[in-house]
Parts: C-alpha cells; structure tokens; sequence
C-alpha cells in the first residue's frame, strides 16, 4: 500500500552518465497531484486517498464531480486516481494537499501504467506475433496470413478464443521495475530508464515498484 502519482508522458530523450554513458529515458511530469478523498474504514471500509491532476475547464465537469471537488477546495483536473495507504498514512494528509515530488527517490524502482498506443485492426501476424509462412517456391499471396483455422469435420468449427485477426492495442499495461534516473524538482518531471506505455501527452501512474526490483 503505497501512495503514487499521476503524470503525463511528455516524451523520450537521453541522460549521459560521467562515464560518458548514454541512457535513454521516458520523461514524465508529475507536477499538481491534488488529494480529493480521504478515505477511512470509518466511513469507506478501507483507507484510501484519491488524487487529481492536471486542470480542466469548469464547463467540462459535471455538477457531481463538482460537489464532490468542493469538499476538498481542488481544481477539476483531467485524470483521477486512487492509491491504497494505511491509517497511518492518512493520518498525515488531508483534503486539497500537493502530493510531494521526494517521495521518489534518485535509483528508486518504479512500476509505469498507462495505455498502449492503439494499432487498429491488424492481422494475426502482427497481433499476435505469428511467425509468417513462406514468401517464395510456391507460396502464392498467403506469406502474411494465418493459415488454416480449422479442423476436420470432428469438431467442425473454430473455437472460442481463436487467435485471429481483430483490434490491436489501446490497452493498459504497466510497465515493471523502472528506474529513476533523474528528478527535476524545478519543473516536476520524472526522468525513468527506458520506455513506458503510451503516446506523447498520455497519462501514466507511477507507483513504487510491487516486486521491488534488484
């Protein structure tokens, strides 16, 4: 049970080490992580805190979701996420606080969650990774194709769950044992070893890492 925050992808670049290393790095922005909701066993059965970021026009936002950001005095933001803490956590925060930056720390593993980027309707080679059949000696216009999806009249049909042609992407995935290279507090971005899902200008959750990586 630890307490993330939400960002935004802003893109990829590369860090150079002293030793003249290049590393390429994801930067993510993580600046104005409002709580919105406190949540207790008392009142909720768990505890919990709910945190938006970004900002968002009034006209966008429903008269819910604005009675609801009245209680804690927070701005709309365009993304809302809840992170799981302990009472003692929640004992030190309240309503409309910023989350900090230094809860990550410079080395510090990270897991990364955001949506993938979406591909559309793609054929089962590139889908699901098939390997493709022969592009010559007699291979006539079937090298980028399934093959056969059947089989004899016992059972007589294609079964559930066949791996097929059909949509590819747009899910949400998460990304594991991430490290933080760098930390600018000055503009709140994230600079994270590697690449993370989603496009440029998605939004991604980073969490301190589950397994907690070596």
């Amino acid at each position: 049970m630890t307490i993330g925050l939400v960002g935004r992808k802003v893109g990829m670049t590369r860090v150079f080490t002293d030793d003249g290393e290049a590393i390429p790095v994801t930067v993510v922005e993580v600046g104005g992580n409002r709580v919105t909701q406190i949540k207790t066993p008392a009142t909720d059965g768990y505890s919990a805190i709910q945190v938006t970021y970004g900002e968002r026009r009034p006209s966008r936002v429903t008269k819910a979701q604005v009675g609801h950001l009245a209680k804690s005095g927070s701005l709309a933001g365009t993304l809302t996420r809840e992170f799981p803490i302990s009472e003692a956590q929640v004992s030190d925060l309240s309503l409309g606080s910023v989350l900090p930056l230094d809860q990550f720390q410079v080395g510090q593993k990270v897991d990364v969650t955001g949506t993938t980027l979406g591909k559309g309707f793609t054929g089962a080679i590139k889908r699901h990774h098939f390997s493709s059949n022969r592009a010559s000696h007699g291979n006539s216009l079937s090298h980028n194709s399934p093959g056969s999806i059947g089989m004899a009249q016992d059972p007589g049909r294609v079964f559930p769950g066949k791996r097929m042609a059909g949509h590819y992407g747009d899910d949400r995935r998460t990304t594991q044992n991430l490290e933080i290279v760098r930390i600018d507090n000055v503009r709140n971005l994230l600079l994270i070893k590697g690449a993370v899902p989603g496009s440029k200008g998605g939004h991604v959750v980073v969490r301190p890492a589950v397994k907690g990586g070596a």
